[in-house]
């Protein structure tokens, strides 16, 4: 058989090919990423973004990451944190208190009047969740937790004590907001945060619990006229968020990349997504002071009647958790130090 030096240079190059593939195959991943919000709000524009861009850097551009924006990929913003465990995708960003109960020892950052700026609650959220909870996320490699800054009300009609709130419909993101609301002497109403613009707007709900920065995203500023905040340092309430990836995607790559994700996870992911939420905070107030809303701070003796009102949660919520093993009034010291010792 004549071997050419054409056959030659091919068999080398091929050899070549082969040789190269597996390893250009194994090192290069694409990596799907699902949210609930539009791409335009502050989480996904300004945190996920960000946060992609610094991985695909990192890596190499041998991670790339796609954006599925306002559930695109399908399921409503309760499934998210499933859809991560199950592998229907790879990673979520999630509100855990859309699914009721499944993170009771996360619940202790949502109770109220304990949590003032983003940025520090989050970096003391995720140590919280290092040292006692990561039991509630042992079905998926956990990126990061955080929480969104000072909660209030946005209302149809002003808030100025705590007898306005009385019976009128409220919207709650979570469990244990809505046992505060409900304390308060509102009616709750349970939804997920993009159902909350149309809600107001066809009278579902007369009010809505959100922070300051995810109202552009809603045109909450648009549909209501009156926004309630508290004086002092916390915020009515806040939310818990989780930032998590598919354990079969994660396990699958290289040992390089893995580092790439593990560098990018952890306290400083989760002050990025903190941070954003605090500046986004700065933007939804600009927002609404332009538009010439009634924006309303309840001074500090209004601010204690309904520290003491909703004071009660916490007994609920202990006997609640009790149930499930949970120490709740020792956890709950455990974040108000860490809150403290991040908020320095």
């Amino acid at each position: 058989m004549k071997f050419t030096r054409k056959a030659f240079f091919g068999a080398i190059a091929g050899a070549a090919m082969l040789a190269a593939a597996p390893a250009a195959f194994a090192q290069n991943v694409t990596l799907r990423f699902h949210q609930m919000l539009p791409p335009q709000a502050t989480i996904p524009a300004k945190a996920i973004k960000p946060w992609a861009a610094k991985v695909e850097k990192e890596s190499g551009g041998r991670i790339k990451v796609q954006h599925f924006d306002a559930m695109q990929l399908g399921g409503k913003p309760p499934e998210l944190f499933d859809q991560a465990k199950d592998g229907v995708v790879d990673l979520i960003w999630t509100v855990l208190g859309y699914t009721p109960g499944r993170f009771p020892k996360a619940e202790v950052f949502e109770l109220p009047f304990s949590v003032g700026k983003a940025e520090p609650a989050s970096r003391a959220f995720q140590e919280y969740v290092e040292k006692y909870a990561m039991d509630e996320f042992k079905d998926v490699k956990l990126i990061a937790v955080h929480v969104h800054g000072p909660g209030m009300f946005h209302s149809k009609d002003p808030i100025n004590k705590l007898e306005d709130l009385k019976g009128m419909k409220v919207r709650g993101g979570s469990r244990v907001i809505n046992i505060m609301l409900e304390q308060l002497g509102a009616t709750p109403v349970g939804m997920p945060v993009p159902a909350v613009g149309e809600a107001l707007s066809k009278g579902v709900i007369s009010a809505t619990t959100i922070p300051w920065e995810v109202t552009p995203a809603l045109k909450v500023s648009q549909i209501v006229k009156n926004h309630t905040g508290f004086s002092g340092d916390t915020g009515l309430y806040t939310q818990t968020f989780a930032v998590a990836m598919n354990k079969a995607s994660y396990d699958k790559l290289p040992a390089d990349l893995k580092k790439v994700i593990d560098a990018n996870s952890g306290i400083e992911a989760a002050a990025m997504f903190g941070r954003a939420m605090d500046d986004g905070d700065k933007v939804g107030l600009a927002i609404a002071q332009k538009a010439g809303n009634n924006i309303i701070t309840l001074d500090a003796a209004e601010t204690s009647r309904w520290q003491r009102a909703a004071a009660g949660v916490r007994a609920v919520w202990y006997k609640e958790v009790a149930g499930k093993g949970v120490d709740g009034p020792k956890l709950a010291a455990e974040a108000a130090a860490l809150i403290a010792k991040h908020s320095k």
